[in-house]
């Protein structure tokens, strides 16, 4: 067991001792001499003072074991019933907060702790003082008894308390500081953008702030610094760098939260791509070989796969590296054949992705069949395969193919003898999706994947633009700044759905921590790359105008990254969901449990802000919420209209 700080902190004045190693005066400071994950054995037969939680307590009849707990540590504190106030710490409960004095003795060798810092000694207990006391608990501190995430979030201030959560976010300070660190190091300037903006077209959809001093006009908190951090270029800063709040209303994922976020936000002048890789893989890797507890980390420079090749390979741009199968296109092998199901979809324009499965042709025929059953609870229509044995086919799809398009097959994907493989046949996108999904089931089920080991890359090569089956238009892929590859020219005399831009993501075991791009900095060319996105030279100038009539003024090449530090974190505590390396995060339906936000707010102060409400009206289920009010979630999801 380790509690919490990686670095014990000493606050307040550590008591002057004699030369027989004994406080002459606890009294000096009213809560504590140490901290609880200070005392070691140097410390036997000193009197010291703890302030701390009771995190734990142990009856043995004669003797009372209390469990000393602050946020550098726990020390065991030991009574005996002897004493008079072994009543009164008896009847103390878990995470009442309390001051005890004493003295520092060995423990006996067969209950010395070697888990715990403090593990060779305990303090026998001669003064108390109960500075407050605890209620009874919704959920337990010392032990994890599953309470349920809701509850959890209502009562945050205790979810930190515990050791793994605490330790979670004394983590995240301790990256975050590394970074700034490493920034500085590199020549990057921390600078501060504003909270308090103009809407801007980033992708989600943003928080409006009404004003007041300006009726029927918002504000916008930000997406992203973006357009500030093009300015700061503009303006001739060079490197700048900041840890950046952004806030998009968008939905809750386990590896995205809901409201606001935080991101290594950062911009450079006169660089190319690979100087933006070159400045930032240095601070990944340091960062992640720094709190990666021993695990392996890739060096630089990461490897840089183009968008394209991604979607093949790995059925998704953010591949996860650790999983060595490599996704292959065998739809030639299946044209014209004698497997009609999927010859005849790809005469109407379907494709077939092979995912391998080295090793499989020793699994029971159940296995195959509980994937196909799997793939049918995916929403698929099945999942085809082919085992390879005795120099052939096997399976159904092998009975009905060709021997030469078998062995082409096994050519192409690089398989033989022992292995299997497995078959995605649809639309290019949606078979290219599913193939990832599989090669993800499949690298679990043979335990593939590799361990303890950190594997970035960089997706490149992003299309500039792509097309909206829903609007019948075409929209920009990603962010509309990027600066196209070929610049005007490209934009003049091409398809643009062949157009790349130099844009990129960087991606850590399967996880996009941050998305970049060297930035359109040419007006000519941005007025050209938003008309092919439908926006008029009046509507440019009107939503991006700040940026645009810097851009008249002299601006230099530039790009830029963020990783986000959320993510980050949740890598490096090895946490499968964002909320639990955020101190006080949202709910999946974006609402603070703790703070009671978003609430209503009275009358008076809407008419302040001359807004008035127009509210949908409230539906009725028939069933109640975890609290038994219906109510209060239909008010936290109403919104407002002026």
């Amino acid at each position: 067991m380790c509690f919490f700080a990686r670095r014990p902190i000493i606050t307040g004045g550590r008591l002057e001792q004699s030369e027989t190693n004994v406080v002459n005066d606890p009294s000096q400071h009213p809560y504590r001499s140490h901290t609880c994950g200070e005392l070691r054995p140097e410390h036997t037969g000193s009197y010291v003072r703890l302030s701390g939680w009771i995190h734990r307590k142990r009856d043995h009849g004669n003797l009372l074991f209390i469990d000393l707990r602050d946020h550098y540590g726990l020390t065991q504190c030991v009574i005996d019933v002897s004493s008079p106030l072994f009543t009164a710490l008896e009847q103390m409960r878990p995470e009442s907060v309390i001051t005890v004095t004493g003295k520092v003795v060995n423990r006996d060798l067969e209950t010395v702790n070697p888990n715990l810092p403090t593990g060779k000694v305990e303090l026998r207990i001669e003064e108390v003082e109960a500075l407050s006391g605890a209620d009874t608990l919704p959920f337990q501190v010392a032990v994890d008894d599953n309470a349920p995430e809701e509850l959890r979030l209502r009562h945050r201030f205790i979810d930190l308390r515990r050791e793994q959560i605490h330790n979670n976010i004394v983590l995240r300070s301790e990256v975050i500081s590394s970074i700034r660190r490493r920034m500085v190091e590199q020549g990057f300037t921390e600078f501060q953008t504003p909270i308090l903006t103009a809407s801007s077209p980033e992708g989600a959809r943003d928080y409006l702030v009404p004003s007041r001093l300006h009726p029927g006009k918002f504000y916008a908190l930000p997406q992203a610094p973006q357009q500030f951090k093009q300015l700061f270029m503009v303006a001739g800063f060079d490197r700048y760098f900041q840890i950046s709040p952004c806030f998009r209303d968008e939905d809750a994922r386990a590896d995205r939260s809901p409201g606001e976020f935080y991101q290594l936000d950062l911009e450079m002048s006169f660089v190319t791509q690979e100087d933006v890789f070159a400045a930032v893989e240095p601070v990944m890797t340091g960062v992640f070989e720094e709190f990666g507890d021993g695990r392996s980390v890739t060096q630089g420079p990461y490897p840089h796969i183009p968008f394209a090749e991604s979607m093949l390979k790995y059925g998704n741009d953010k591949p996860d590296l650790r999983n060595p199968l490599i996704i292959s296109d065998v739809t030639e092998s299946f044209r014209g054949s004698g497997f009609g199901i999927f010859a005849k979809a790809i005469d109407k324009g379907a494709v077939v992705r092979a995912v391998p499965a080295p090793g499989a042709s020793g699994r029971p025929r159940s296995y195959f069949d509980k994937l196909n059953d799997w793939a049918r609870e995916e929403g698929q229509a099945g999942l085809g395969y082919i085992i390879f044995k005795d120099g052939g086919g096997k399976g159904p799809i092998a009975k009905n193919l060709e021997a030469e398009r078998v062995s082409a097959i096994a050519e192409t994907t690089g398989l033989g003898d022992g292995d299997a493989v497995f078959f995605v046949c649809g639309r290019e996108n949606e078979a290219a999706s599913f193939a990832g999904t599989v090669r993800n089931q499949v690298c679990d089920d043979l335990d593939l994947l590799e361990k303890d080991c950190f594997r970035f890359c960089w997706i490149v090569d992003y299309p500039m633009y792509a097309f909206d089956e829903t609007t019948r238009k075409l929209e920009f892929s990603h962010n509309p700044f990027s600066m196209p590859q070929g610049g005007l020219e490209a934009l003049e005399s091409k398809d643009p759905l062949t157009i790349k831009a130099w844009q990129y993501d960087i991606v850590c075991n399967g996880v996009e921590l941050s998305s970049g791009a060297i930035r359109n900095h040419l007006p000519e060319v941005m007025y050209k790359a938003f008309s092919i996105a439908g926006y008029s030279r009046e509507e440019v100038e009107e939503q991006f105008g700040g940026l645009l009539t810097a851009f008249k003024y002299g601006a230099p090449p530039h790009g830029g990254s963020a990783p986000g530090i959320d993510r980050i974190v949740m890598l490096l505590a090895d946490e499968p969901n964002i909320r639990e390396v955020i101190a006080f995060p949202m709910n999946q339906q974006a609402q603070d449990l703790l703070m009671q936000a978003p609430a209503e707010v009275p009358m008076e102060r809407l008419h302040e802000l001359y807004i008035k409400l127009n509210l949908p009206p409230v539906k009725k289920t028939g069933g109640e919420n975890d609290d038994g009010d219906q109510s209060k979630d239909k008010k936290a999801e109403r919104g407002g209209k002026k």
